[in-house]
């Protein structure tokens, strides 16, 4: 239930023009009722007679006589998305609507948040000064009480447009995730949440700044490199300490992040949780949510986690740094195909005269393949950020998923990942110190099973609990394993798809196997590897793992050692 976005939507047509980014290009179609602040997928087709599965097609009277060198597109991926908003959000033609199911109906549908009935004897409500997708915000002033005399921002969300039980939990599951996460820095502070019989009231801090995306199009479209790394360091804060409490926000974009103040200097803070979710670390969401130019192509596989997120924030990064979009069409579909197939261009200007390191920042985070992303917490111990004065690194959940999987693994996997321990560079271990260090460890330098439950709790709010975050941490933490020290930490807590990731993995392997080599390796039977690998009897693994080993000495190959490291599985083969 998005809160606004600072302003009126209105209030970017003047600048958009001029500006290098322009974020709202295409023209409304003739005749459509639908609000492009209503729709998070809204991108209104330049064909609409012609592409009849796209969502931004009005009706037509009749169809273009145009002869074709190439076959039709595929059906466009943007019609189940249009679908699946719809159902959650019953914001559909009435010749339209599904058949309702799961207690949707209008007379099963329960409105009662439970939220106090007082508003209108708190507050008084001035001007509108922003719509988000589901509801608008207006400045407010506070009548009495210890806020007395004070400004805030209050979001209405009129009950008349939760037409489905899923709107309904969306908007109690925001101000659940409001009051949970309030008191970091780069959140939009949360004060109160009230209801009447029309609307629900969502009481917040007042950011008079402005939206991010107003100042990126104030500045002729982007951001000078060290301008964009303070805005980077404030976005991955707010963004590590959602996910470390297995929050995913689901729609980070310029228009969620607002300023505090006019000034230059001020804070950056995230708001509109409207989509946010919970999360475990071993959980992936399928619901299809988001803003089109932002989504990660695992969210439109269906398939998705916090990394999710991590995409978003390197549209972000690309934006403010070249002042375009990395995935841009004039259809949804053409935005989603985009976004799955195409590569963000950065052989051309400004790319050319930006550093090394802020190129590297934004590849990585628009990688493809979610498991090569870096973590919030791993953003921010990028080189490109390390000379930042506001940089604090946040414990990072993916060091539990990690140490997890390490535990599980066969002894020769462990001494694999021991050797490519060894080839990390200062930098790459300057990350993984900092967790070390995070999750406590004695005066002998050792940490415990129990320490990883405990630097979760010192750094938990409610949400941990709701999230259930704080279940999947205890089974860690009640793992039955030795005390690992710095040395074998790093083993446990590499990560090798994301090192797979850069351009310096071959390196990295190659001096991991001559270590390997020299320490690890062993005659090992084919059938002693499968059952190191836990490969189930069904796998054919004489003709699987044949070039795994060496012929002539029975020792693992350089493609078995690379493979050992992923921690192959029955399932790895079966996929094909």
């Amino acid at each position: 239930m998005g809160i606004c976005h600072g302003k009126p939507t209105e209030s970017h047509q003047h600048e958009s023009n001029n500006a290098t980014l322009s974020f709202e290009t295409d023209s409304e179609p003739p005749n459509s009722h639908t609000s492009k602040t209503s729709n998070p997928f809204y991108s209104p087709s330049p064909l609409r007679s012609l592409f009849k599965n796209s969502p931004g097609i009005s009706s037509v009277s009749s169809t273009p006589l145009r002869i074709f060198k190439r076959p039709f597109p595929p059906p466009s991926p943007a019609k189940h998305i249009r679908a699946l908003l719809a159902r959650r959000h019953g914001s559909v033609k009435p010749n339209e609507a599904p058949i309702p199911e799961d207690n949707d109906s209008d007379i099963a549908l329960d409105k009662n948040f439970g939220f106090s009935k007082q508003f209108a004897s708190h507050y008084v409500l001035f001007e509108e000064v922003g719509r988000g997708h589901f509801g608008y915000t207006c400045s407010a002033k506070a009548k009495k009480g210890s806020m007395k005399g004070q400004d805030v921002a209050v979001k209405l969300i009129p009950k008349s447009k939760m037409t489905t039980s899923i709107a309904i939990e969306d908007v109690r599951r925001e101000v659940q995730i409001l009051r949970a996460l309030n008191g970091h820095k780069n959140l939009v502070q949360f004060y109160d949440a009230y209801e009447d019989d029309d609307n629900v009231y969502v009481v917040m801090e007042l950011c008079k700044g402005g939206e991010l995306l107003d100042r990126i199009l104030a500045r002729g479209g982007k951001y000078s490199e060290d301008d964009a790394k303070t805005v980077m360091v404030q976005i991955l804060s707010a963004v590590a300490y959602c996910h470390l409490q297995g929050v995913v926000h689901r729609d980070l974009k310029p228009e969620n992040f607002l300023f505090t103040t006019k000034d230059e200097n001020c804070t950056l803070k995230a708001i509109d949780f409207g989509l946010s979710d919970y999360v475990k670390p071993d959980e992936r969401l399928n619901d299809i949510v988001g803003s089109a130019y932002y989504v990660a192509p695992e969210v439109l596989h269906r398939s998705y986690g916090t990394e999710a997120d991590m995409w978003s924030v390197g549209v972000i990064a690309y934006i403010l740094l070249c002042g375009s979009r990395p995935f841009w069409a004039r259809t949804e579909s053409g935005i989603f195909r985009a976004v799955l197939k195409a590569d963000p261009i950065f052989d051309d200007a400004p790319w050319t005269s930006l550093s090394p390191e802020a190129i590297d920042f934004v590849k990585r985070l628009l990688n493809k393949d979610y498991r090569k992303r870096p973590t919030a917490a791993q953003a921010l111990s990028h080189p490109w950020l390390a000379d930042h004065h506001d940089m604090k690194i946040p414990l990072d959940m993916i060091v539990y998923k990690l140490v997890k999987a390490y535990i599980s693994s066969s002894s020769l996997r462990k001494s694999a990942l021991g050797a490519l321990a060894k080839t990390l560079t200062v930098n790459q271990l300057a990350y993984l110190r900092e967790q070390f260090m995070l999750l406590g460890p004695s005066k002998n330098g050792f940490i415990s099973m129990s320490n990883f439950k405990t630097a979760v709790i010192r750094n938990s709010t409610d949400a941990v609990k709701d999230s259930r975050v704080l279940d999947y941490v205890s089974m860690v933490s009640s793992l039955q394993y030795k005390k690992l020290d710095f040395e074998e930490f790093c083993a446990a807590a590499i990560s090798v798809h994301q090192l797979e990731g850069m351009d310096c993995w071959e390196q990295h392997a190659r001096l991991a196997y001559e270590m390997f080599e020299k320490n690890g390796n062993r005659p090992i039977m084919i059938e002693e590897l499968a059952s190191e690998l836990g490969l189930s009897p069904s796998v054919p693994v004489h003709v699987v793992l044949q070039d795994w080993i060496r012929r002539e000495d029975g020792k693992l190959s350089f493609l078995g050692f690379v493979r050992l490291l992923h921690g192959v599985s029955s399932r790895t083969f079966q996929k094909g």
